[in-house]
């Protein structure tokens, strides 16, 4: 069991979530992950210059829960290395070897923290969805936010293979 303050305190590499005094490890490494992680950041930096993007961001949901999305997206630089506010967006991008239920749950979290835009990008299926309460698949081919200010990423961006 681990502190939350023990939490903060240590630097992972890759980065871990922390839920209720476990340090929780991520899946990333794989090819398709990366790759639309890459493609996700570079499409949303050039599409949004007015607004911050941040990769592997840790974002505390509830007091005692910090998640890391794969990209999370703010209107202004929230100044602290562990995001208090909610983020404008939460970017989940599905690995091999995700549980369902685990990344509900994760999702859910965002929810209740007060994430408007819940995104999903599942590369190896080239699939992605909106979380509102549950997963709506996105069949126009641009995922986009909810409200203001509006951000649009297309999908042929995020699975852009060079």
């Amino acid at each position: 069991m681990t502190s939350i303050d023990d939490y903060l305190e240590t630097d992972y590499s890759p980065d871990r979530e922390f839920v209720d005094g476990t340090v929780v490890e991520r899946n990333l490494g794989e090819r398709p992950h990366s790759r639309a992680w890459s493609n996700v950041i570079l499409s949303l930096c050039s599409r949004t210059p007015r607004l911050f993007i941040w990769p592997s961001q840790r974002v505390r949901t509830i007091p005692n829960r910090c998640r890391v999305p794969d990209v999370c997206v703010t209107t202004q630089d929230p100044l602290t290395d562990v995001f208090e506010a909610p983020p404008l967006i939460c970017i989940e991008i599905l690995s091999r070897r995700d549980e369902m239920s685990d990344v509900l749950e994760k999702l859910e979290e965002y929810s209740s923290a007060g994430v408007r835009n819940i995104w999903v990008v599942d590369p190896r299926r080239k699939k992605a969805f909106l979380y509102d309460g549950g997963l709506r698949e996105v069949t126009s081919g641009v995922l986009v936010t909810a409200d203001e200010p509006v951000v649009e990423l297309p999908l042929a961006d995020v699975f852009l293979e060079v």
